[in-house]
């Protein structure tokens, strides 16, 4: 058995893809942690708002003060120098010629009309090459709203300066975990650790139970499991195969895990050294219990769908006979990413409670929820019951599957068939 795992292992962890999805993992953990508050810091630095032309029809001063209001960006620096041209109404149309010929000399990026209409209300017109950057035009229509608002108040006699202190409010609402382990820090960051629990499972658990179905497809359309079988039992040669490349992704998880919190507590000085703003993130209050469990709840969810899959992996003989058996599989697993939502809703509730306890859905299920709620301890006994009570059985089934399958060859054979070598393979 353990030669047999030994030699799984070994034979994958040497590979380079294996290397390369290793390092893959961080790699795209760190972009999605570090690149969007570096890209939103310098996303005003580089508007295409610089170099625009307003042109003003309003007589109250409104493009200047649009003006002052595009040139403040991150730190203080000037990201804009609008320039601001006086007109009357019945100029409108002559300067915006003049304003079109200068965005297609590329003398200028763009032009912004404020008339009455726009102290109304009602609309503000602008035209320029960079129309379509989504970033650009929320700058500015935030920018051009403020301003309005603005001067409509000083024309009503009331003062902008104090209404704006007044209206302006930056509530926030802190939603901490508490439960009998203690704080667990930010609510939402129990959410976002809960859903990459949930989805790294989902993933791993399909992933490694498709590389069994693969490995045992390739040694019987190789004649390999021949050999070995003349040798080795059905149940240690499928029992050191799941063991083998369950140990593969253990390994693989542990590291992503180790690189996950590094990169997490190191993320405020990288995003520092960019100059990015960037706010603390307090990991939950993950216990070494806690801890334990959610790699109990993995090792057997993975025993029970790899074992699966390696029965179909045995009872079929092309790839394309694999794509269409393991459906009924593949759609238990994803039974349980379907129900995400409505478990994150209510984490307590009766589908959360009955998911939780199903062997098919609790390897997800029931970590997302611990991860969220505290569970009363009998759920989670009771779960890693049901489930280990179902790796036994799913087990048993898939090596009496296995024997017979990896030595049959030719059409695939039918449900009455395979239960027929559950019954009596010796």
């Amino acid at each position: 058995l353990w030669v047999i795992a030994k030699r799984e292992y070994l034979e994958r962890v040497r590979t380079k893809w294996f290397a390369i999805a290793t390092i893959f993992g961080p790699v795209l953990f760190a972009s999605l942690m570090i690149l969007p508050p570096w890209i939103a810091s310098r996303s005003r630095a580089s508007l295409g708002l610089s170099r625009i032309t307003i042109l003003d029809a309003t007589g109250t001063g409104l493009g200047k003060r649009v003006a002052a209001g595009l040139s403040g960006g991150v730190g203080g620096d000037t990201i804009a120098t609008a320039r601001v041209i006086e007109v009357k109404p019945e100029e409108i149309q002559a300067a915006e010629r003049r304003a079109s010929n200068d965005v297609i000399r590329g003398a200028a990026n763009g032009y912004l009309l404020v008339d009455a209409s726009t102290l109304a209300g009602v609309r503000a017109r602008y035209a320029g090459s960079n129309a379509t950057a989504i970033a650009d035009m929320q700058e500015l229509r935030r920018v051009v709203r403020e301003h309005v608002m603005a001067v409509r108040l000083e024309q009503a006699g009331v003062d902008p300066v104090k209404t704006s202190a007044l209206t302006r409010m930056g509530l926030t609402l802190d939603a901490e975990r508490l439960s009998s382990r203690g704080r667990g820090g930010s609510g939402q960051i129990s959410i976002f650790f809960a859903l990459s629990v949930a989805v790294l499972l989902y993933f791993s658990i399909f992933f490694y139970g498709q590389t069994v179905l693969r490995g045992v497809m390739e040694e019987k359309q190789t004649r390999v499991s021949e050999v070995v079988l003349s040798s080795v039992p059905a149940s240690k040669l499928l029992d050191g195969k799941v063991l083998g490349v369950g140990a593969v992704g253990l390994t693989q998880i542990l590291i992503w895990v180790l690189a996950s919190f590094f990169l997490i507590k190191a993320r405020g000085t990288v995003l520092a050294w960019l100059g990015a703003p960037s706010l603390p993130l307090v990991l939950p209050n993950i216990s070494f219990g806690l801890g334990a469990t959610l790699l109990l709840f993995f090792i057997l969810g993975y025993i029970f769908y790899a074992a699966l899959f390696a029965a179909i992996g045995a009872i079929v003989n092309s790839e394309q006979e694999a794509q269409q058996a393991q459906i009924p599989i593949v759609m238990m697993l994803a039974a349980s990413i379907a129900f995400l939502q409505a478990i994150l809703a209510r984490p307590d509730g009766t589908l959360a409670v009955a998911l939780s306890l199903l062997p098919f859905s609790s390897p997800i299920v029931m970590p997302l929820r611990m991860s969220l709620i505290q569970v009363p301890p009998w759920e989670g006994l009771m779960s890693l019951g049901f489930l280990a009570v179902g790796c036994y059985i799913v087990v048993w089934m898939a090596a009496r599957i296995y024997r017979v399958g990896l030595l049959m060859y030719g059409k695939r054979p039918t449900i009455r068939e395979i239960a027929r070598w559950v019954r009596y393979s010796g």
